[in-house]
């Protein structure tokens, strides 16, 4: 059974995920799938209920369509992103190229397209949450180690990075994506590996989701102290995190 927004308290030991899409009989198959696993559900089908819900807080995901009755779902996600960090899941039309190009430029952290079947939902939602963090923020491990490179600070605990002491908003994606450079920094990484890594889950050369998530995280990091490229590309290849001018060793306090 899908919960209410109202009826909804925060869990700490199974997510709390966030559907938003206006066809009821869609949500309805999805708990069908994602209850068993331990999910716990919240539908709502407007996008307006959408941002008001996902704002609200306590959610540990959210699953967006496109296509909503009373504004588009990229509108509610740019709104969501200005807000929360909350990882996005962009279920998009089958084939449809711009919608996916636009949702990840626009910070969603993955997309799916319709029609899906639900075990590669169940798979995306899973690589999500193991992303961002949720399972050993719930389970109280200890805490990780941050990172630092420069003029940049990053803190797997917090799932948090400063630029020069200023705070970064990225998506999960970019975040994982940046602490796979930061520790293989002045090493190639090939766009597999990264998708691996990063996406969890296999490459396909048709997939350009990645080399998207990297243009966005080049474009929030900027340049170098000195000027030059963080992060170069390697054609045919991959990408490389450059050393800085004043490399300085990673801190693992």
């Amino acid at each position: 059974m899908i919960l209410q927004s109202s009826d909804r308290t925060i869990d700490r030991t199974n997510p709390c995920l966030l559907i938003v899409d206006d066809d009821k009989d869609l949500c309805d198959l999805v708990a069908r799938y994602l209850e068993p696993e331990g999910f716990l559900l919240s539908a709502v089908h407007t996008g307006a209920e959408g941002l008001e819900s996902a704002v609200g807080g306590g959610f540990q995901l959210i699953v967006l369509d496109v296509m909503l009755p009373d504004k588009k779902g990229f509108d509610v996600l740019r709104e969501i992103r200005n807000r929360i960090r909350t990882p996005v899941l962009m279920l998009t039309a089958k084939g449809d190229e711009f919608d996916r190009v636009l949702g990840l430029e626009l910070g969603a952290d993955d997309y799916l397209p319709k029609p899906f079947s639900p075990r590669e939902l169940v798979a995306r939602i899973s690589a999500l949450l193991r992303r961002s963090g949720w399972q050993a923020e719930a389970t109280g491990v200890a805490r990780p180690p941050v990172i630092r490179s420069a003029d940049i600070e990053l803190d797997l605990a917090a799932r948090t990075v400063l630029k020069s002491g200023q705070s970064l908003k990225l998506t999960s994606a970019e975040f994982d994506l940046l602490h796979a450079f930061l520790n293989a920094r002045g090493q190639v990484l090939t766009r597999e590996a990264l998708v691996q890594e990063v996406l969890d889950r296999k490459f396909s050369p048709f997939d350009r989701s990645i080399d998207l998530h990297v243009s966005n995280l080049r474009r929030k990091l900027g340049l170098q102290g000195d000027g030059s490229e963080r992060i170069c590309s390697i054609r045919g290849i991959g990408y490389l995190y450059a050393w800085p001018a004043s490399a300085s060793s990673m801190s693992r306090p």
